[in-house]
């Protein structure tokens, strides 16, 4: 008898070849890559960054310069609109709260033992309830990957839910850590499974190991919202994150998203970048200077 998890992945379609979805995603971005690659497209892009400081290296100085950054860009650029968020741990949640000026950028906190997730969930729970106490907007956590190896949907699913609990209204940013999952099927399955216990958004990956985003497994994840959608009417946003490096990169996951789940899901509430580099390079492409704003 099925689980109600694997009967829930079998009304998906999970058998993917890589070489078949590789040349298809190439296809895709070199016939869509001329069209979108223009001024209005990287402010959209701009205005989808989450300006990341994930370091071990982070303190409150190095924060609150970021944050001042962030101020100022109202100031310097204001036709050019804003990032989305700012993505810190969430020791920093409250430094952020007190200091953004801008109610609408968002402060994003990775929570439940960011990235490895390896830990008791009470200590995710109390972490991401912590976090929304001190001011955070969002939150993104790591899926247990190694529950989802293992196999046992069920303990993925009720951690899961019970972060979303946590979170209420508050957007919960699911992250699949894509290049560890090894095959496009079990990135379907992954993405499956987050949306179903409760995910706001599915996200790559954490940064933090060798592989993160790759234009491949985005367009499965995009594949997974579309066909959620259409069984649900439920809108899930997209975060592709670790390894955006180049304007190029942003323009493909922006091509990904339009083509496989169209127009809804270009916005900054269902769109997201998770970077910092990028932040520079796409305000020295739209405004045409050099400079390391931030």
């Amino acid at each position: 008898m099925q689980s109600k998890y694997q009967e829930a992945i079998s009304q998906y379609n999970t058998d993917y070849d890589y070489n078949e979805i590789k040349e298809r995603v190439t296809t895709l971005l070199s016939r869509h890559k001329e069209e979108n690659n223009n001024k209005a497209v990287k402010t959209f892009l701009f205005n989808s960054i989450e300006l990341t400081s994930l370091d071990v290296t982070d303190n409150e100085d190095k924060i609150l310069r970021m944050v001042e950054k962030v101020n100022q860009f109202d100031s310097d650029y204001g036709e050019l609109g804003h990032v989305a968020s700012i993505c810190v741990y969430p020791i920093f949640a409250n430094i952020c709260h007190d200091s953004l000026e801008n109610e609408d950028i968002n402060i994003t906190c990775v929570c439940g033992n960011f990235p490895s997730s390896q830990t008791f969930q009470e200590v995710k729970v109390a972490e991401t309830a912590m976090a929304i106490h001190e001011g955070a907007t969002e939150i993104d956590t790591v899926m247990p990957v190694g529950m989802f190896l293992a196999g046992d949907y069920e303990a993925v699913s009720d951690e899961i839910s019970e972060l979303k609990e946590v979170c209420g209204t508050k957007p919960l940013k699911v992250i699949l850590e894509t290049g560890v999952l090894k095959t496009l099927s079990n990135i379907k399955k992954a993405a499956i499974i987050s949306m179903y216990a409760g995910a706001d958004y599915i996200k790559t990956s954490t940064g933090k190991i060798a592989v993160g985003a790759t234009p491949e497994a985005a367009y499965v994840m995009c594949e997974a919202i579309k066909e959620y959608y259409e069984k649900t009417r439920i809108q899930i946003g997209f975060k592709p994150a670790g390894g955006l490096k180049t304007v190029d990169d942003a323009l493909n996951y922006y091509i990904i998203v339009k083509q496989v789940l169209g127009d809804k899901w270009l916005n900054n509430k269902l769109f997201r970048l998770g970077t910092s580099s990028l932040a520079n390079l796409l305000l020295n492409d739209i405004t045409g200077k050099e400079e390391k704003y931030f």
